[in-house]
């Protein structure tokens, strides 16, 4: 296992990260009845079988369901032997005075603990913050009043789309930034990673495999998704031709990127887990292959969003692989 430093927080992350949704949620596009929270004794096993193979970056939220409880109760004995990333519960500012925006956050805060089994946060990352809300400035107050008493370590962002981030980043409070960044999606690419870069902000991906459509499961994409669908098919010719495979490609791909510490694999399952950690091994892509992959693009880019695609996502279940 390789290890990379989170930017400014000069902490060791290992290059494959442990992403906990599925662990606390029904996640994920569901093909045969994939992507179903596994039971509590499975999602403990996995727990322990990432620590035992190096992982020591597990990213959980508040939003992810029983998540951060079934994290708590698994690896309450080896807490030492892991940086564990948390998220707050949502939050809007709706013209609520400074106090009681700093209760909502203290009280997210402390519910983590409590499920999380543990006295300090490594690191609280905002999540789905609008960029009002980065603005303002009031929520990340709030959270220094956490890490001043010593229940948080450093303070970053979970962030969606291209704005969001440069907010986070023209701020310049924030540590670390975590952002959706895949082949398909390269958005990021031409101002937010650099400049992430610069500024030593430790930048964290997630959505390597876009919901898991750059795999095998491209091929059950709808017809409103016809353009990425397309994208990702010349990609997977890409993999083909190089005797790989799209996930590994993916993994590959991103971890190729000099601003990314570490890339998440969200995942219930053991063999999808070592999986991402044989692909990371493999080291980067070659140039040659990175310049072709970056000539492929997707025309209609509101498809590499996913809270935009269609609701019959959810009757693929009936679909095979």
């Amino acid at each position: 296992m390789n290890y990379r430093r989170l930017g400014r927080t000069n902490l060791q992350v290992s290059e494959i990260g442990l992403g906990t949704v599925e662990l606390g949620l029904d996640y994920g596009v569901p093909v045969a009845g994939e992507h179903l929270r596994p039971p509590e004794e499975h999602a403990a096993r996995l727990l322990n079988r990432a620590l035992d193979l190096g992982v020591n970056f597990i990213d959980t939220a508040r939003a992810y369901g029983v998540s951060e409880e079934v994290i708590g109760r698994a690896l309450k004995g080896r807490r030492n032997e892991y940086i564990l990333a948390t998220k707050l519960a949502p939050i809007r500012e709706e013209g609520q005075p400074d106090q009681e925006l700093r209760e909502q956050v203290k009280a997210s805060i402390t519910e983590s603990l409590r499920m999380l089994q543990t006295d300090v946060i490594d690191l609280l990352q905002l999540h789905y913050a609008p960029v009002d809300v980065v603005r303002s400035g009031r929520v990340l107050a709030a959270a220094r009043e956490a890490q001043r008493a010593g229940y948080v370590r450093f303070i970053g962002a979970s962030t969606y789309g291209e704005e969001v981030p440069l907010a986070v980043l023209e701020d310049g409070g924030y540590d670390t930034l975590q952002v959706a960044y895949n082949l398909a999606d390269r958005t990021l690419e031409e101002q937010v990673l650099p400049r992430a870069q610069r500024q030593g902000v430790g930048v964290i991906v997630r959505s390597v495999l876009l919901r898991g459509v750059l795999s095998h499961r491209y091929r059950f994409l709808p017809a409103a998704l016809e353009d990425l669908k397309a994208a990702i098919e010349r990609l997977a010719e890409l993999a083909d031709a190089e005797a790989s495979s799209l996930p590994e490609m993916a993994y590959r791909f991103v971890l190729g990127h000099p601003a990314v510490a570490t890339a998440l694999v969200g995942t219930a399952r053991d063999e999808e887990l070592e999986a991402a950690l044989a692909f990371a091994g493999r080291g980067m892509l070659a140039p040659t292959l990175v310049a072709r992959i970056r000539e492929i693009t997707v025309s209609d880019r509101a498809q590499l969003d996913p809270s935009t695609w269609p609701s019959e996502m959810g009757a693929w279940q009936g679909q095979t692989k």
